[in-house]
């Protein structure tokens, strides 16, 4: 398996600025607009160094993942940090650690973005290489924009790179400006991204990981789902289902390869983020953040993370709902459903699962459940971490074509096709070998199938980072009779309240910029 090493360019450039100008000192180690931009190669550096914000705790290594699964209530927490705990049951404070890294990472991958998209353009260069670079810096950019609206609500909208002082003290946008953004900035990398690296011309042909123009397309049409523009959503996601161009992704035969650090990249994923151990690809310096050099590694802290107890730190654990729902249907041969195991390490001799790791007996109590999912249990190998800790080389897939099904479903059944949203339903569940939806559940309603696609997108997208904003984007923190079934369902939302669903504006961004406003969850 090939890993891919992320080459970084550190730019001596901020988004901060010093009231005092008389102390005015250059890293001589640091690279300066006045000495970068001048070629092709600076214009690749320059995109690569967006993608190093995917690595680091506050974005994909750890913190990104952990703080919105541990808001669905089929995850929640189980851990000695007070932050985790604070976010799962909705009460984290503005003054949370984790969440200011986060919102910095978001906007540290804008900044990085906004460079690429000034001074590209201006650069005499292979045209077709232009056109990459800027179409990757779209795509990273709408993907950060994406995650603070979905997360933050409303947040400023930066599109330049600062000059000014004023410049530094960005107001809040609305959240339609935050949404027209994102759908125009997916709709540009989509205009100007490859479908494959495969048959490029340039260093980086053949290059996984890197975006494309079937990620622009699956996360544009995710983002008019988001804001309820169905027919615009099911336009996107047949583009990818039926083509002409972009019909290029299939299921994988095995649900579990979408979660192996054996089989990733495959034809399932649209757009996955690059981890790999230090023996993979070299580095000797966790990549937490800070400022990136060569000796940073390239590795996810989620499954130490999440692996169980003896394996990692055990932060979080799934719920009984979800291990449940999961029961709720058996296979066409009466068995369970194989994402059940995939997805959640239990002990169950009926279906030959009594182990965990490079197969230990069982060592919890037989009715404990933890997570598996995006861990190294299950993969024959001893321990989580190569007998360390947060050294996983799991690649985080953001979007699966399963997802995209799934959601083209949702968009037909909102634009009253809801016969025709069976047939997309059963690819996902021919493959958990579950009966034929049209058989067990006949002539839904429009109402009716919205509760089954929920149910589906349960178990097929558990531990990934989705359920919190389906949940929102759904309206059911809102909806008294599925207020108490979450409440049901996870325990931890009963101390939610009006407008805590979301992150709260990090209170040192408030301090500083009179500009910015807090949201509901402040």
């Amino acid at each position: 398996m090939k890993k891919n090493r992320l080459l970084v360019t550190v730019l001596s450039l901020s988004i901060l600025v010093s009231c005092d100008n008389q102390l005015d000192l250059l890293n001589p180690n640091s690279q300066t607009t006045e000495n970068f931009w001048l070629n092709q190669d600076h214009a690749m550096e320059g995109a690569n160094a967006i993608y190093n914000s995917l690595l680091i705790d506050g974005y994909y290594m750890r913190m990104t993942p952990a703080l919105t699964d541990g808001r669905g209530d089929d995850f929640k927490a189980d851990s000695p940090w007070p932050d985790l705990g604070q976010v799962a049951n909705f009460t984290i404070p503005a003054t949370s650690g984790p969440i200011q890294w986060v919102w910095s990472a978001y906007y540290q991958s804008v900044f990085r973005a906004n460079q690429v998209l000034k001074h590209v353009p201006n650069i005499t260069m292979d045209e077709n290489i232009k056109n990459r670079c800027l179409g990757q810096a779209y795509f990273l950019r709408g993907l950060s924009y994406f995650n603070l609206a979905t997360n933050f609500q409303k947040v400023p909208l930066i599109l330049t790179v600062p000059i000014t002082v004023e410049d530094r003290y960005p107001a809040t946008a609305t959240e339609e400006e935050l949404w027209n953004q994102i759908i125009s900035d997916f709709q540009n990398a989509q205009n100007l991204l490859p479908i494959s690296y495969a048959n490029v011309t340039g260093p980086d042909q053949g290059q996984n990981g890197r975006a494309t123009k079937g990620a622009a397309t699956g996360f544009l049409g995710k983002s008019y789902l988001y804001n309820k523009q169905w027919a615009l959503a099911a336009n996107e996601f047949k583009k990818i289902i039926l083509g002409p161009e972009l019909n290029i992704y299939s299921l994988a035969a095995n649900y579990k390869d979408n979660f192996s650090p054996f089989v990733e990249n495959n034809s399932e994923s649209l757009f996955e983020v690059q981890f790999a151990t230090p023996d993979q690809v070299g580095g000797t310096i966790k990549n937490y953040g800070g400022d990136p050099n060569s000796a940073w590694m390239q590795v996810s802290s989620i499954g130490h993370t999440y692996a169980q107890d003896g394996y990692g730190y055990s932060d979080f654990l799934p719920t009984q709902w979800i291990y449940n729902e999961f029961k709720v249907e058996s296979t066409v041969n009466g068995k369970l459903d194989p994402r059940l195991l995939s997805t959640i390490a239990s002990f169950e001799p009926s279906a030959n699962s009594t182990t965990v790791y490079a197969n230990v007996p069982w060592p919890h109590a037989e009715n404990s459940i933890y997570p598996r999912k995006y861990t190294h249990d299950g993969f024959g190998v001893a321990t989580e971490s190569q007998g360390s800790v947060e050294l996983s080389d799991i690649n985080y897939r953001l979007m699966r074509y399963s997802d995209v099904l799934l959601m083209y479903a949702e968009a037909l059944n909102e634009i009253e096709q809801t016969t025709n949203a069976y047939s997309f339903i059963q690819q996902v569940r021919d493959r958990a070998k579950l009966p034929n939806l049209s058989t067990v559940k006949p002539n839904m309603t429009k109402v009716q199938m919205r509760d089954q696609i929920a149910h589906e997108r349960a178990l097929e997208l558990s531990v990934e980072g989705i359920r919190i904003h389906d949940l929102i984007r759904w309206g059911w923190f809102y909806d008294a009779g599925k207020l108490a079934e979450l409440r049901k369902h996870d325990g931890d939302f009963n101390l939610w309240i009006p407008g805590k669903e979301y992150f709260p504006i990090p209170q040192s961004e408030l301090d500083v910029n009179p500009n910015l406003l807090p949201n509901s969850a402040n």
